[in-house]
C-alpha cells in the first residue's frame, strides 16, 4: 500500500512543537513588519517596528528548543562546523543542514532589524544605532528586508518540508505541510503582531489591514487542510483516531472564530481583538501538535 512505510519514528519530545510553533510566528512577523515598511504608508510604520520586535526575541528561543530536543545540545554546533577541521560546512542536499544555516543567517537579518527598530522606536539612543538606522532607510535598506524575509519564509514553512522528506506515515503522504504550515504560522504572526499593535496607540491604525491580512491567511489555511485530508486518502484514519478528534476541533475553532469575527457581523462588534487573536494562536498550536505527534503514534 502507498500510504504503508517501514521506518523509525523521530520519536520527538514536546520542545519540537514549540520549535514549530514558533517558527513559524518569527518568519511571518518578519515577513509582515517588511510588507508594512514597504508596502503600508507612513501610519503602518509603529506597527512594522512592532513586528520586527516580536520576529528576533521569538526566533531566540527557537535553536534553543532544537538543541534541548537533540539530547546531546552541545553538538548543536556540528551542523554547521566541520568537527574535524573547523571550517563551516554545508550540505545543500541535507535538510538538515539547510535548516540550520537559514536559522543562523536569518537570526542574523532579525537581530539587525530588531535593533533598527528600537532605534526608531527611541529606546537605543546611541550613535552606532543612529548609523544603522541611515544606513537601513535606502535602497540598501529595502535590499535587506527583501532578502531577510526570503530567508524568513524559509524559516515559516521549512518545518513542514522537514517532515515531508522523511519516510514517516502521514509526513510523506502529502504534498501540503510546507504550504499548511507556511500559511498557518503566518496566520499566527499576525495574531501575535495584532495583540501587540493594540496595545500601542499610534501603531492601532494597522489593526484592519492586518484583519484584513489574516482573512486570507485563514482562507488558504482551510483550503490546504481540506486538501491535507484529501491527499492522504486511507492514511487519514491515523490522524482521525482517539483524542486527536479534539486536537482537529481546536484547529477548526482557531480558523472559524477568528474568520467570523474578521467579517464583522453584528455580534462580533463588541469582540475584544484579544480574543480571535488567541483562537488563532491556539489553532496553529494544535495543528502543529496532532500532525507532529498522531503520526509518531
Amino acid at each position: 500500500m502507498p500510504g504503508e512505510h517501514f521506518t523509525v519514528a523521530p520519536h520527538w519530545e514536546w520542545w519540537i512543537l514549540g520549535y514549530f510553533f514558533l517558527a513559524g510566528i518569527a518568519g511571518g512577523s518578519y515577513a509582515l513588519g517588511t510588507m508594512l515598511r514597504l508596502v503600508g504608508d507612513r501610519r503602518d510604520q509603529p506597527a512594522a517596528r512592532v513586528a520586527f520586535l516580536i520576529a528576533f526575541p521569538v526566533l531566540v528561543v527557537c535553536p534553543i528548543l532544537l538543541t534541548v530536543d537533540l539530547g546531546q545540545p552541545f553538538r548543536f554546533w556540528h551542523m554547521l562546523i566541520d568537527s574535524s577541521s573547523g571550517v563551516p560546512v554545508f550540505k545543500y542536499w541535507s535538510p538538515m543542514s539547510l535548516g540550520a544555516w537559514a536559522l543562523t543567517v536569518f537570526g542574523i537579518f532579525a537581530f539587525v532589524s530588531f535593533v533598527e527598530a528600537l532605534v526608531l522606536d527611541g529606546r537605543i539612543r546611541h550613535p552606532l544605532g543612529n548609523r544603522l538606522a541611515r544606513a537601513l532607510s535606502g535602497i540598501f535598506g529595502r535590499l535587506f528586508l527583501v532578502v531577510g524575509t526570503l530567508l524568513g519564509l524559509f524559516v515559516a514553512g521549512y518545518t513542514g518540508v522537514l517532515l515531508s522528506v522523511s519516510n514517516q506515515p502521514v509526513w510523506s503522504d502529502t504534498w501540503t505541510l510546507c504550504g499548511l504550515f507556511f500559511v498557518s504560522g503566518l496566520s499566527a504572526a499576525t495574531a501575535v503582531i495584532g495583540i501587540w499593535v493594540w496595545r500601542r496607540r499610534d501603531a492601532r491604525v494597522t489593526t484592519e489591514k492586518l484583519s484584513e491580512a489574516d482573512r486570507y491567511f485563514v482562507i488558504m489555511e482551510l483550503v490546504l487542510l481540506a486538501l491535507f485530508f484529501i491527499t492522504l486518502g486511507s492514511v487519514v484514519s491515523k490522524i482521525l483516531s482517539g483524542g486527536w478528534l479534539l486536537l482537529w476541533l481546536l484547529v477548526l475553532a482557531g480558523a472559524l472564530v477568528p474568520l467570523a469575527v474578521h467579517f464583522r457581523p453584528a455580534w462580533a462588534r463588541q469582540v475584544p481583538p484579544l480574543v480571535p487573536a488567541v483562537f488563532a494562536l491556539v489553532g496553529v498550536l494544535a495543528l502543529r501538535a496532532v500532525i507532529i505527534f498522531s503520526a509518531q503514534s
